[in-house]
């Protein structure tokens, strides 16, 4: 078997060797010809000494073999001009006649070949200096490259045909037309090898064609250009109202096919594979061993969809509309990022519309609040990026749920490995709004059916959205499908500082207007979760100028005292609709009292619910939607009264169920769309590291069986050190060996720590070395603006063995970057047949404190509790899932019980190989500094020419992570407009407290 008949599943490439290996022989060879046409304005430049057909076509004939390049006295094709980009001698094309194989190598052919017609090019310029691309990949040189009809062959250059011209877009080419082989005895005229009477010359042109139809990536355009070579006329095809038989490039993901003229293109999901995106090169129909899919095929069949959401970091919404025929009247949303918007505290600078001709089309700009940004310094913005990769497709009768780690953009769907997560969920009859609820951060436990699913989802789709009333619908549609077949768990990060702190005891009173039923002890209303909120206005009502006696702060601090609190050190105070305030009719009053007495009138106001906080707490109770409780800290409550710093107070509000909750699905109104969006906007609910805390440590994993801890990603944090990794790991369930099996009931009991890691790091990291980088198939710009790894980071960790090779699984992605972010934790007996056990996360979540969050301490001066001290600084929007393959029960680890099957983490296939190799003492991550080496390293020994960085490539992915400057951030600092509210409510409020 001859080298180039050896092929790589999946994709028509050929095993690299020498072409000095592939030899001609002399026996059973066949007479052909190739036509070649030149392509864009270089077909004005060209000059050659071969045959042009009467269509302007170049012509090969077999066993000859074919000089391109610049030197008119080595050339057979002489591209005139001054393009400096082609070199003197580039390429050489032979049709071999005895493989019927058209070759093309980059530079000169070896010995072995015919050189009957071969100018004196001598052996100076053994290679191209800026290389030869086939279909947009650069072949490695020295290597014999097999080319179809229809294959395009750049020079120096991988540039890409437009489709609405069929020339190129820059650079300089061809495009095979015709490859025909024949007898020799049938053979009389070189000018009539296409004749139609020459019955053994379209038998083997119509066994040609086959062959290539088979192989082809696009076999109806590949038919239509082949039928007229037989004489037959080309079949009318008709998409959307016009004519596709123009465009030869038209690939079958294109025609929108009825579902059941189409049936295999629809890919339902039950959630429990990971698929990865299929590259440009792939065949649809891959090995189940790699499930992959494309973003097309993800939204077959368009036709049925109602509305699309989608969230992104980058995206180029013309390609994604183009790409899976977006209907100009389909509702899309997509939120994204936006350096200057998602910062910008105007409203208006929330969303916008960029297509005219989509005028169901907006995209949203989450905003990201101030406390994250590096101290009081806003313009700086902090390091917070809108990360998330998530796709909502709703259709009448199911709802689809798609989680990756490709932006919407084409270089990340069609040249980048990427994860692609997704399931579908039923429709059903009966909305259900509790379920937006069934996560909370208590001591609930989470069911192993993921039943909190659409809780995270609501509440994270909602904080996208919150700022964009238009869209708030988005929450009530997920109410209609049934998410309690999930088959992972969601986990999301949200910006800003997250604490832990709800009450222990049940409140006595909820916000109403009316005294008399303010009362709520006997009220049975399911608990349904805590939102954090603040008291402002408090210092204008103690400030001395207004309370010159000190008698009310006298009254506050009485109370203050005499206040029942709980182990967190909060105290319940009472919440009253204000709604005659002309200033607000939403205004929410905070009063304090000795609660037993209350009812006699004993209290006093203490100040406001802020603005942005009552204008949705007010409707949803007043429709009886939900009950509002709320509590405080009183040492906080004091000590802003005194005056001593300009602060406000925490609040926390307590959410249970109104006495209208079941009623919600029956007589909700578009006007109550945006109070329920901001309520689960605002409604506490574990993020980042601490949801990785709440679904992975209820589980006790026997530390002894543990067989693999690894996290590959394409960007890791600065502040990535032992302590975060400490810290990561013990929020993933990883225990000190020593304390495993203690019943002791202390939470903190063997928990990992630094001083853990520092002996035996815990988990890899999976990243790819410079050198793999550079031998992309692309080479080291593919790299460029898509790996994030600093210098400075990969000094702190480069002895502490935790660095390993990110190679890609399977082998056929080889050479293709990887944009990936997974981790897994695996467990296995070594007895026969054992469970693999563990889990495994998926998304967007690189391996950053940005993404997953930094705990921190406030200082203790902000809280009466240290339980309340504990923060998460979260600078990202981020989305991923978690499959959980819990410890078997009763020590069975066999793979089969009773004759069923287990589940096995092993079933989900991971986009990388395991184990992964570790770097070696030479190997260097792909960090910013060592491709700027690489760069220039190829520049100036010419092997690439000036290398620049395209638009699509420098918004194609990451913000780079500079996260050293965490700093707790008083975000109970009065802000200017919180104060200036406060002052316009007091303003008609008397001195007793009542408007």
């Amino acid at each position: 078997m001859d080298s180039t008949d050896i092929l790589v599943p999946g994709k028509r490439r050929k095993v690299e060797v020498s072409s000095a290996q592939f030899h001609q022989r002399n026996s059973g060879r066949l007479l052909g010809s190739a036509h070649l046409q030149a392509l864009g304005s270089e077909s004005q430049m060209i000059t050659t000494s071969v045959t042009i057909s009467p269509n302007g076509n170049i012509r090969f004939l077999s066993d000859r073999v074919y000089t391109v390049g610049r030197k008119k006295s080595s050339c057979d094709i002489v591209l005139n001009g001054n393009i400096t980009i082609v070199s003197r001698v580039h390429c050489q094309f032979l049709l071999h006649g005895h493989s019927c194989k058209l070759l093309l190598t980059d530079g000169l052919f070896q010995d072995g070949f015919s050189t009957a017609s071969k100018r004196n090019v001598g052996t100076s310029n053994k290679y191209s200096m800026n290389g030869v691309f086939v279909n947009g990949q650069r072949i490695s040189r020295g290597t014999v490259h097999e080319l179809f009809v229809g294959d395009e062959v750049c020079l120096g250059c991988s540039c890409r045909k437009s489709s609405h011209n069929n020339t190129l877009d820059s650079g300089f080419g061809f495009i095979v037309k015709s490859i025909v082989f024949f007898n020799t005895h049938n053979v009389i005229d070189e000018t009539v090898q296409l004749s139609k009477n020459d019955p053994s010359a379209r038998v083997i042109l119509l066994l040609s064609m086959c062959r290539r139809i088979l192989q082809s990536k696009d076999p109806i355009s590949c038919i239509c250009e082949s039928l007229d070579m037989f004489g037959i006329k080309k079949p009318t095809l008709v998409y959307d109202g016009e004519k596709i038989n123009d465009n030869p490039r038209l690939s079958c993901n294109d025609l929108e096919l009825e579902p059941e003229k189409d049936a295999d293109c629809v890919c339902p999901s039950d959630g429990r594979t990971l698929y990865l995106n299929r590259l440009e090169f792939m065949d649809p129909k891959g090995s189940d061993n790699c499930k992959t899919i494309s973003l097309p095929e993800l939204f077959y069949p368009v036709g049925s969809l109602i509305r699309v959401f989608i969230a992104t970091f980058t995206c180029d919404v013309s390609w994604f509309l183009s790409c899976c025929k977006i209907p100009k009247h389909l509702p899309v949303t997509i939120a994204c990022h936006d350096s200057v918007r998602c910062w910008s505290s105007e409203t208006d600078s929330r969303t916008s519309s960029p297509c005219s001709d989509y005028s169901n089309l907006i995209l949203v700009y989450p905003q990201f609040p101030e406390e994250i940004a590096f101290g009081k310094d806003h313009k700086k913005r902090g390091v917070g990026c809108h990360h998330p990769k998530l796709i909502v497709l709703q259709r009448k009768d199911s709802i689809r749920i798609i989680v990756t780690s490709a932006n919407l953009v084409s270089r990340q769907w069609n040249t980048i490995t990427n994860t692609v997560w997704f399931q579908d969920f039923p429709y059903m009859n009966n909305p259900n709004y509790s379920a937006f609820f069934t996560s909370l951060s208590t001591s609930e436990i989470i069911e192993e059916s993921c039943t909190d699913f659409v809780a995270q989802l609501a509440g994270f789709m909602a904080s996208l959205i919150v700022d964009a009333p238009s869209e708030a619908y988005w929450i009530t549609e997920l109410a209609n499908y049934d998410f309690r077949g999930a088959a992972a768990y969601l986990v999301a990060s949200v910006p800003g500082i997250h604490a832990h702190v709800s009450p222990s005891f049940s409140p006595d009173y909820k916000l109403s207007e009316r005294m008399e039923i303010m009362y709520s002890k006997s009220s049975n209303f399911k608990l349904l979760g805590y939102v954090k909120s603040s008291v402002v206005g408090l210092s204008h009502r103690f400030y001395s100028k207004n309370d010159s006696t000190g008698t009310e702060l006298k009254t506050l601090a009485l109370f203050l005292k005499n206040c029942k609190k709980d182990a967190f050190g909060l105290s319940e105070v009472v919440l009253r609709r204000t709604s005659n305030i002309a200033a607000d009719v939403n205004a929410v009053s905070v009063l304090v009292s000795d609660l037993n007495e209350f009812s006699k009138g004993a209290y006093i106001q203490l100040g406001f619910v802020p603005k942005d906080i009552a204008k949705w707490i007010s409707p949803l109770s007043d429709v009886g939607y939900f009950s509002f409780s709320a509590f405080i800290f009183p040492k906080e409550a004091l000590t802003a009264a005194l005056g001593s710093c300009n602060s406000k107070v925490q609040l926390i509000l307590h959410v249970s169920q109104g006495p209208n909750f079941f009623n919600i699905s029956r007589s909700i109104q578009p006007e109550y769309f945006v109070p329920l969006c901001s309520l689960l906007a605002t409604v506490q609910r574990h993020m980042g590291i601490w949801r990785l805390q709440e679904l992975l440590c209820r589980y006790r994993w026997p530390e002894s069986l543990e067989t693999d801890f690894v996290y590959g990603c394409s960007s890791i944090g600065t502040s990535v050190c032992p302590q975060y990794l400490a810290s990561f790991s013990a929020a993933s369930g990883k225990k000190s060996l020593l304390f495993t099996d203690s019943e002791e009931s202390d939470p903190e009991w063997g928990r990992w720590n630094t001083t853990h890691e520092l002996k035996s790091p815990s988990l890899s990291i999976l990243f790819p070395t410079i050198e793999r980088s550079r031998n992309a198939i692309h080479g080291i710009q593919s790299s460029r603006c898509l790996l994030a790894f600093s210098e400075k980071t990969w000094l702190k960790l480069r002895n502490s063995g935790t660095l390993h090779d990110e190679v890609p699984h399977p082998n056929v992605r080889l050479g293709y970057p990887m944009h990936v972010k997974v981790a897994c934790r695996r467990f296995q007996a070594k007895e026969d047949n054992a469970l693999s056990f563990g889990w495994i996360y998926c998304g967007s979540h690189n391996f950053s404190p940005s993404a997953w969050g930094h705990q921190m301490q406030c200082p203790t001066s902000l809280s009466e509790n240290s339980a309340s001290s504990s923060r998460l600084h979260i600078c990202n929007y981020e989305l991923g899932i978690v499959f959980v393959f819990p410890p078997p029960s009763n020590n069975v680890l066999k793979d089969v019980v009773g004759g069923a099957k287990r589940p096995n983490l092993d079933d989900i296939n991971l986009p990388f190989v395991m184990p992964a190799p570790k770097y070696s003492y030479n190997d260097r991550p792909t960090t910013a500094q060592a491709i700027r080496e690489v760069v220039a390293f190829e520049k100036e020994t010419h092997l690439v020419d000036n290398i620049s960085v395209t638009e699509e490539d420098a918004i194609d992915e990451e913000i780079a992570d500079d996260e050293d400057v965490f700093e707790y951030v008083n975000s109970t600092e009065e802000k200017e407009d919180e104060k200036i509210y406060a002052e316009m409510l007091w303003s008609q409020v008397s001195s007793s407290g009542t408007p």
